[in-house]
Formats: structure tokens, sequence, C-alpha cells
């Protein structure tokens, strides 16, 4: 809004342009005693110069007015679209505390779209399914087994095949290779879930928290890189654990438990003090530079080459 002192000095800064340009065109134009023909025409062109200043300062107004209320326009817009997004959101958060299988996995994919469509609200929608997959959960019976199962099994397999729809929804959002789908820069928090054959290959993440995470069933990392810290401390990995070519800014093991066969190949570098393995009829291949110490029974414990004794 233009306040008074400001309609004032434009009134002001008018009459002295007017003033100021009949000054000018008498001392310019007149010669001695100015004749009346002159006079006149220096009226004329001093009221057209000061008609001109007018028009500029009603054309600037015209045009601040029209950006204010193209601004005005995107604020609204904006508005409307973060109410709907909240609502979507908020519909889908609800869904995924449903009692129903498939409600709660309309509830995944309809967070799917919504952060496909809304990149600003990618990661808190991470956020949401990572903290939905850090519920406490057992995992039911093997497949093979299915058909003789009761009716609570039967519902840890419809749970089963929600949280695996959506590590599985992760991990293709995950993958720069595929870039219409890609979600650059996302951090996950699984520290302490329960995670079921879980797949995360060739993804690239900034950080990543598995601390205390139990993996069951065979679990795969091949070719993902880690461009921040990746935290598997306390990390219980009960099958195979497939780490070749992966890539850590940082990583740390420390009191994490290889009980299956566990294959880091030959381009992994990892940070594994602390860590224990099964040595009892298991294949295990560890990063350059770090050997095993025998602890107790079919244990041995992780040790970099300078401090093995």
């Amino acid at each position: 809004m233009l306040s008074a002192r400001t309609i004032v000095f434009w009134a002001v800064g008018l009459g002295g342009v007017a003033a100021g340009s009949v000054v000018l065109l008498l001392v310019t134009l007149g010669t001695g005693e100015p004749q009346d023909g002159v006079r006149l025409d220096v009226v004329r062109t001093a009221s057209s110069i000061v008609l001109g200043t007018g028009g500029a300062a009603a054309l600037l107004l015209t045009a601040r007015r029209q950006r204010y209320a193209e601004l005005d326009l995107v604020q609204k817009d904006h508005d409307a679209t973060e109410r709907r997004v909240t609502e979507l959101y908020g519909k889908a958060a609800d869904q995924l505390g449903s009692d129903k299988a498939p409600v709660r996995l309309a509830g995944l994919y309809a967070l799917e779209r919504l952060a496909q469509g809304n990149p600003a609200h990618r990661q808190t929608i991470v956020h949401l399914i990572c903290a939905y997959l850090r519920m406490p959960f057992t995992p039911p019976p093997e497949a093979r087994v299915r058909t003789r199962v009761g009716p609570r099994d039967a519902h840890r397999f419809q749970e089963l095949e929600v949280r695996q729809t959506a590590t599985a929804l992760l991990a293709t959002h995950l993958r720069p290779d595929r870039p219409e789908a890609f979600w650059p820069d996302i951090s996950l928090d699984l520290s302490h879930a329960t995670l079921v054959k879980l797949t995360l290959t060739h993804a690239r993440i900034r950080s990543a928290s598995f601390a205390g995470t139990t993996f069951v069933g065979a679990t795969a990392f091949r070719g993902t890189a880690f461009t921040g810290t990746a935290d598997f401390r306390d990390t219980r990995f009960r099958d195979v654990a497939d780490f070749r070519r992966v890539e850590f800014g940082d990583s740390v093991f420390r009191g994490a438990e290889f009980e299956g066969g566990t294959d880091f190949g030959v381009r992994t570098a990892a940070k594994l003090a602390g860590a224990r393995t099964r040595t009892r009829d298991v294949r295990r291949k560890w990063p350059a530079g770090w050997v095993e110490r025998a602890a107790e029974a079919d244990w041995a414990v992780l040790t970099a080459v300078r401090d093995a004794p």
C-alpha cells in the first residue's frame, strides 16, 4: 500500500518538474523579454513534460499492481498445492495404520505417487516409510509351509508382503541408473528394523542407519554407494550378505554379526573393527586388510591386519 507520505512526495516531485521545466525552457529559448508566443510554447512543452512524467508514474503503479497480483496468484496456487499435498499425505499415513493389508499397500503406493510428483516432500515420505518398517515385526515361517499356517501366521505373511513392497519401492527410487524415477540425496533410517530379503543394489544414498537391524534371508547391497556414513553397528545378518562393489563414504560395523555367507568382494573398502562372523560351514570373503581372529566356538572377530597378533 502507498503511504500518504509517498503520495505527497510524488505530488511535490511533479510540481518541481513542472516549475523546473518552465524555468529551463525560458532560459534556453527566451532572449531578453520573451514574446507571448514563446511563453505559450514554453508552458505547453512544460505541460507535456509533466503529463509524460505523470503517465510514467501511472504506468509504474500499474506494473506494480500487476506484479503484486501475479505474486498473490502464485502464492495462492502454492498454498492450494500444499493443502492438497498435506491432505493426501495425511490420508496415506492413515492407510498405513489400517489393519487390512490391501489398505496399507494402497497407502504405500499413494505415498510413492505423492513423492514422485513433489520432490520437496520426498525425504519426509521416505522418513514415514522407514518409520513404518521400524515397527516391531516377527517374520512368518518359510514360504514353503504357507499352506499349513494358521490365521496368525497368515496375518504375518500379509504384513511381510506390505514390508517387502515398501523396501522394493525405496530400492526402485534410489537407483541413479533410472533417472525418471531416481530420488537423489535421500537418507535412510532403518535402525532396529527387521528386514526380510532386502535387495538394495546399485543405489545411491546420502547416509543410512541400520544400527541394531536384523536382516533375515539373503541381503544384497551390491553396487550401492553411500556418500555419507553407513551405520551397521550391532546389526545381525542371519543369512547371506552381499557387499560386493559397495562404496562407503564412511562405515561402522562395530558389533555386527554375520551368521551366514558373506562376500565383500575385492573392491569394497569397509571398517569392520568389532564385527563377528560365524566360521562353521559358511563362505566368507572380507575386504583387503581384514582377517579373522578366533574368539569362541564357531565365532571369530574381524581384525585389521596391522592389529592381528
